[in-house]
């Protein structure tokens, strides 16, 4: 699972920053989170094939991560794209995307699948064999969520050793890795655990958009391999929090720690702030593991 981060600063673009979008590489399901300004151009420079996305997670209706997706849907039709493209967002996505093709006459010659949120609870929103996805209600000023993926578990691993002194014919190895049992060529019923390794731990990523303090979320993202939180603000600022609706450092590294994740990702920076570095500093005595997002950089999960 590998997370590219587009951008990661809040609504006020800087030169060489964008607000916030970031793209999930899930054993090559590409999954794009948030789709703020820039959003395509960030796509191109990461070398990204456009078809290759054809699901898109938007948090919520404030600019700076939805901005980006009139322009990336109107590129995909400029491209000549024929696949189907899943949009995963708050009531009222689909009222404002199809305005914006219909005053601009510019329909698409590929089908936008539209999937509106207004659950305030968590809901299953895609599922193959490969991966689920949820939503993960936050508290912010407008109706936000944000998204849990979880790996399903992969194939076991073959123990090619202890396959070979069972006497397995390798016509049966596939089927191992499916966890079944087989017979041998003297015709016993070989154990599927004698002969092959589990498979690696299922990883999993929460992204958790903009939003307040909320510990609500805990039981849902108990023990997530990662998880990115919104940290606007620095504790010099946290009166600013509960006007805004968002968070400070130190407060996402509280809910790292309680919920007990592997690693943290901090985003969504002020642009009133020339140091990120400070971030780290008032975060790191409460959760040790903490990364800063930054444009363009990529975290193996």
């Amino acid at each position: 699972m590998t997370l590219t981060i587009l951008g990661c600063h809040a609504a006020t673009p800087k030169t060489f920053h964008n607000p916030t979008s970031q793209l999930l590489d899930l054993r090559g399901h590409l999954f794009l989170i948030d789709c703020g300004e820039g959003t395509q151009v960030s796509l191109r420079k990461s070398k990204v094939k456009f078809a290759r996305v054809k699901h898109i997670f938007i948090s919520h209706l404030h600019g700076d991560h939805y901005f980006g997706l009139i322009g990336l849907i109107s590129t995909f039709t400029l491209l000549g794209r024929e696949a189907d493209l899943n949009i995963y967002g708050p009531k009222g996505i689909k009222e404002i995307i199809t305005l914006q093709l219909k005053l601009g006459k510019a329909w698409t010659n590929y089908n936008l699948i539209f999937h509106e949120l207004d659950s305030k609870s968590p809901q299953l929103l895609f599922e193959d064999e490969i991966v689920e996805v949820q939503n993960i209600p936050l508290d912010h000023r407008v109706y936000t969520n944000g998204f849990l993926f979880r790996e399903k578990p992969g194939e076991r691993k073959l123990n090619l050793e202890a396959a070979v002194a069972a006497k397995i014919d390798n016509s049966y190895f596939r089927k191992l890795k499916t966890g079944a049992d087989v017979t041998n060529r003297e015709g016993k019923l070989i154990s599927n655990e004698r002969v092959t390794f589990p498979p690696d731990p299922p990883k999993s990523y929460a992204f958790c958009s903009d939003t307040a303090f909320y510990p609500q979320i805990i039981p849902q993202i108990k023990g997530v391999s990662t998880l990115y939180h919104e940290a606007t603000f620095l504790e010099e600022h946290f009166h600013l929090c509960e006007k805004t609706k968002h968070s400070t450092a130190k407060q996402a590294a509280m809910i790292a720690r309680d919920a007990g994740v592997s690693q943290l990702i901090l985003g969504h920076f002020s642009t009133r702030y020339s140091n990120l570095e400070r971030y780290l500093e008032e975060a790191k005595p409460i959760f040790k593991n903490i990364q800063l997002a930054e444009d363009f950089k990529v975290f193996e999960i």
